[in-house]
């Protein structure tokens, strides 16, 4: 028979064991609702900055593959990184080729990652400031290598054309949309 202070010692461990498994447990809990906490938090305040960006810019809609974007002035990497970008000196919103550039890449906004599902004749929208729609045709999709500015240039129509990363990122994405003729 055991005396009774071995049983005292081994519930004393027990009890010692349960207590430092259940501290264990509350502080891998309050790390795990911290860890989410953050991301939602950022997620939110993301959500928010998006919003606003919406309201106050031109914006570019792709309704059939879920894109919906602010575009703000000029492609340089601190624009692409929180929004798309317009490239200057290339058409205005309804008139002329207005081009836009945006990532596909998960490190940035992600506003163009379902780019690779477009389809001839699917609409792209365009919302100018005071949110006039301009609604445009899918025409063409192709690739082009990073160096051929020729998609660009003016062509003598209103379209708007879209430029992204390939999935691999060693090349470009090119989408364009004719203007949908509204005198009909």
């Amino acid at each position: 028979m055991k005396s009774n202070k071995t049983v005292t010692d081994n519930t004393n461990k027990k009890s010692k064991m349960q207590w430092v498994l259940f501290i264990a447990g509350l502080l891998a809990m309050l790390t795990g609702i911290s860890i989410l906490g953050f991301f939602g938090i950022r997620k939110i305040c993301r959500d928010i900055n998006r919003q606003k960006l919406m309201r106050e810019n031109v914006v570019v809609e792709i309704a059939d593959l879920k894109i919906k974007a602010p575009v703000l002035e000029g492609t340089d990497n601190e624009t692409l990184a929180k929004a798309t970008g317009h490239f200057t000196d290339t058409g205005e919103v309804g008139a002329g080729n207005y081009c836009i550039a945006g990532h596909s890449s998960t490190i940035y906004k992600e506003y163009f990652n379902n780019l690779k599902n477009i389809e001839i004749g699917m609409e792209i929208n365009l919302y100018d400031v005071e949110k006039n729609c301009y609604t445009y045709v899918v025409t063409e999709n192709f690739i082009v290598e990073p160096n051929e500015t020729w998609i660009l240039n003016d062509f003598g129509d209103n379209r708007v054309t879209i430029v992204t990363c390939t999935d691999d990122g060693t090349q470009r994405q090119i989408v364009i949309g004719q203007k949908k003729d509204t005198d009909k």
